[in-house]
């Protein structure tokens, strides 16, 4: 799992998905599935910060990166979770230069950033301290979501913020925040998501971004977008669930 933040700062196409069911079974089954990462949803699910570790267990045991979105920008949120052990947190709603530097600041141990030093199950409980000290800041990757009409306006400052790897765009919340909603807004949306890959690209960041399916990955890819975010499990449940009983009725 240590080459995770090494695909993704070289740009190598990952594809994960967003883990929202709160129970392990549900991480093992997804983690079985082939994918190359995954992300534990803090802000918008029914988990627990007590469950988070559990979850991250779960994803270890099949050798997937369990990376989680934390809820906010809270310095202790994101410590809470790297802690338990995850691979690298996503940290929503960053819209200026100054939260992406917050953000790097409470991911990375000093000299890079102030992150404090804890007995947590990422160093053994207490067991192995030098050691993850010595490759946390090397192993770990830091997402910073874009998804505001500020975050647009300021991307060329946030995207030269050292310590971040991979800008993440949540078109969901950016085509509210731009007013670009629906079939009406989808130019309008597209040339936002362009011009964050652009330039972040030209910055050498890499660059990422929630798909509710596979449908236009390959468009994507072309304009330098290697990160993927794919549905989430409770998506990918309902969408079989769904294309199962319609065959079944089919067949009537």
């Amino acid at each position: 799992m240590t080459g995770f933040r090494q695909k993704c700062i070289e740009f190598k196409h990952v594809v994960g998905t967003f883990a929202a069911i709160p129970h392990p079974v549900a991480i093992e089954v997804t983690a079985a599935a082939g994918l190359d990462f995954l992300c534990i949803d803090w802000e918008h699910s029914q988990i627990g910060r007590e469950r988070i570790e559990d979850l991250i267990r779960a994803a270890d045991v099949h050798q997937v990166p369990a990376m989680v979105r934390v809820p906010g920008h809270t310095p202790e949120w994101i410590a809470s979770v790297l802690d338990a052990g995850a691979a690298g947190v996503l940290v929503p709603r960053i819209s200026t230069a100054a939260q992406a530097k917050a953000a790097v600041m409470a991911t990375r141990y000093p000299p890079v950033g102030e992150r404090g030093v804890g007995p947590g199950r990422a160093a053994a409980y207490g067991y192995r301290i030098p050691d993850y000290l010595k490759s946390a800041n090397e192993t770990l990757v830091l997402a910073i979501q874009v998804e505001t009409a500020e975050g647009l306006a300021n991307i060329d400052e946030i995207v030269k913020v050292e310590g971040v790897d991979v800008i993440f765009i949540g078109p969901g919340d950016l085509s509210v925040s731009i007013d670009a909603m629906g079939p009406a807004g989808a130019d309008k949306l597209n040339a936002a998501i362009e011009t964050i890959t652009s330039t972040a690209r030209a910055a050498g960041k890499a660059v990422g971004i929630f798909r509710p399916s596979a449908d236009d990955v390959g468009k994507w890819s072309k304009a330098g977008i290697s990160f993927y975010m794919l549905a989430s499990d409770t998506m990918f449940l309902g969408a079989s669930l769904a294309a199962g009983i319609a065959a079944a009725r089919a067949a009537e």
